[in-house]
């Protein structure tokens, strides 16, 4: 069976599903082998829990009409996805980068949503998987399509470039994430400029931050749509950004008032007024639609409890987002700070370097009491009376049972995912 008669099936289907404990009735339901388990020995399962058809790439588990034999179902989920984004032929934005990119694809899309249909990555499934299941996520409703890409390899952007084949694209920075991965910053730099290539190569539009000097030279031979601060070159001038904590900026006469905390959002924000004053979104729509705008999953959300003021940005960190949410948590108007900070993952041989910076970093300010946790920020121990080490998060657990922040305090938490620190909420 060809992809445009798989097509064709997938069109009669209302959902799609890689996951048969999330499964709908009438779902297409791909069989995809993962490290662990074979997902084509749940194929009877989709079906008895509503699926249409399923496809499979091991013929073991043939069962009858319903049960379509591809090579390798994963491949095909990725060429079923580039059909499908080739067949509804609508505007696509992509968007990729080191840091923010979740966060400025919902801006993105509560502003764009102000004007048109729009369709976007859910969550942060932005993979070689992902990338797929939002494209096929689309229907004939979608005007706009806004797929965020992520990449921890070289080659990876060029990969989902070539599946999404977008008319618009925005890298948010170039910054020290997944080192390990790419190599080095270097590294991360060539391999987002991929989606640049893309663009030149296709005679697309890239969305410029006029303040980041490599998005400015890496796109002299691309058409561009471009922002910046009390820039007159730019298409879209944006006149003023404060942030304690919460992130204001000045655009067409209009205050913006947003929800997300520190400058580093500042530009976020700033890439959605741009692409929506593109798409010739009302202004006043714009301010709405970024004022409702409440982030959550742990990215820069501002919570209150008794008496602490809690910064929780815990659901990911590197060099770069962890410096300057050190720099803009020093420098809030607050009384006794308090950070809490684990580990960063990926960093590769650089991991050692880069925590050792952030140690140093915070070993002279003496504005806040700081809390380092994680094997990697314990091996850069050194005595300092406003620095507290602990190896596991369940020393650090220890110690708040017997050790209580004093009362009005205004805590960061930022870490890697895989640190939770999330859990210090049921601590404090």
């Amino acid at each position: 069976m060809n992809i445009r008669e798989i097509h064709d099936l997938f069109l009669k289907c209302k959902y799609l599903s890689i996951d048969t404990r999330k499964i709908e009735k009438d779902s297409m339901f791909f069989a995809i082998k993962g490290e662990n388990f074979d997902a084509n020995t749940f194929a009877q399962e989709a079906l008895e829990h509503g699926a249409l058809f399923v496809i499979i790439d091991n013929p073991s588990y043939l069962i009858d009409h319903r049960t379509i034999l591809v090579q390798n179902s994963l491949e095909t989920l990725q060429e079923l996805a580039k059909f499908h984004r080739q067949y509804l032929k609508i505007p696509i934005i992509a968007l990729t980068g080191s840091n923010g990119k979740t966060t400025t694809k919902e801006l993105i899309n509560v502003v764009l949503s102000q004007k048109y249909n729009t369709k976007a990555t859910v969550g942060n499934l932005n993979n070689h998987i992902g990338v797929p299941l939002t494209l096929l996520s689309f229907t004939n409703e979608t005007e706009i399509g806004i797929v965020e890409m992520g990449a921890n390899h070289k080659k990876e952007i060029e990969f989902l470039c070539d599946i999404a084949q977008p008319d618009y694209g925005y890298i948010t920075n170039f910054g020290k994430a997944h080192l390990e991965g790419f190599g080095g910053v270097e590294g991360v730099i060539e391999g987002k400029s991929e989606m640049y290539k893309y663009l030149i190569d296709n005679n697309k539009l890239a969305f410029i931050n006029l303040e980041d000097p490599i998005q400015v030279e890496k796109s002299k031979a691309i058409k561009t749509f471009t922002f910046g601060i009390n820039n007159s070159k730019a298409d879209v001038k944006i006149s003023s950004i404060e942030a304690n904590p919460f992130v204001i900026i000045g655009y067409d006469s209009f205050i913006v008032n947003s929800n997300l905390i520190g400058l580093y959002n500042a530009n976020n924000i700033n890439a959605a007024v741009a692409i929506g004053n593109y798409f010739k979104v009302d202004a006043k729509d714009i301010k709405a639609a970024i004022e409702n705008y409440i982030p959550t999953n742990n990215r820069s959300q501002l919570l209150k409890k008794g008496t602490f003021q809690i910064i929780l940005d815990a659901y990911n960190a590197n060099p770069s987002s962890m410096a300057v949410a050190i720099t803009n948590f020093l420098q809030l108007d607050s009384l006794n700070k308090i950070m809490i900070l684990g580990d960063m993952f990926e960093l590769g041989n650089e991991s050692q370097q880069e925590h050792k910076i952030v140690v140093d970093s915070l070993c002279n300010q003496n504005e806040s009491s700081v809390y380092l946790i994680g094997k990697s920020f314990f091996e850069n121990f050194i005595p300092n009376e406003k620095l507290h080490f602990f190896e596991t998060f369940e020393d650090f657990a220890e110690y708040l049972k017997m050790n209580k922040f004093k009362q009005e305090s205004t805590i960061l938490i930022k870490g890697s995912r895989g640190m939770a620190l999330e859990r210090t909420l049921d601590y404090i």
